[in-house]
């Protein structure tokens, strides 16, 4: 199967500064050990218009799309929040090659829950490239990574208590910084 219950995409270039943030988490959520019916995909720039379109046309099983990828919605570089397709203003979510990636997630939203995981940037260098993400959004990938699992109702055990250490421990927003 391409696809599984719960497909998780990270969405970004990370030659563009902090653009590459989707990748930044998937990129750790593949280093643990996540349940069978879990998908980690790395779609990058272009990937995301494909992707969702294929898992539109798709008859597989998905029943929770996240996708990760920075989201300018005023907040404080470093800030995540949780965004619903609804939130998405047509024609303002595009990939790189101008492909509007709010049509494919409004066709999957009526069959398949999508949560949206977006990082205030501080820095998006595009056109010129910048690797490297600033301090800010790398602060939010561990944060984004325990969100993750909790929304996907995974425990990885040391990481949650070392959130409840720190007494960051709450819902899912608390946690994101929203």
């Amino acid at each position: 199967m391409l696809f599984q219950e719960i497909v998780i995409c990270g969405c970004g270039n990370p030659l563009f500064a902090d653009d590459g943030f989707g990748p930044a988490v998937v990129e750790e959520l593949q280093k643990l050990d996540l349940p069978e019916n879990v998908k980690v995909i790395d779609a990058g720039l272009g990937g995301p218009h494909f992707l969702f379109t294929l898992l539109a046309q798709s008859d597989e099983p998905v029943k929770h799309l996240l996708i990760i990828d920075i989201a300018d919605f005023g907040g404080k570089p470093g800030e995540v929040a949780i965004i619903s397709p609804d939130d998405l203003p047509p024609g303002k979510y595009r990939d790189a090659h101008s492909w509007d990636l709010t049509e494919p997630i409004h066709q999957l939203k009526h069959r398949v829950k999508i949560d949206i995981i977006g990082c205030q940037p501080k820095r998006v260098s595009e056109p010129e490239f910048e690797i490297g993400l600033s301090e800010e959004v790398t602060e939010a990938i561990p944060r984004t990574v325990q969100l993750v699992l909790k929304m996907i109702g995974v425990n990885h055990g040391t990481t949650i208590i070392d959130l409840r250490e720190k007494g960051e421990e709450g819902t899912c927003s608390e946690i994101a910084g929203t």
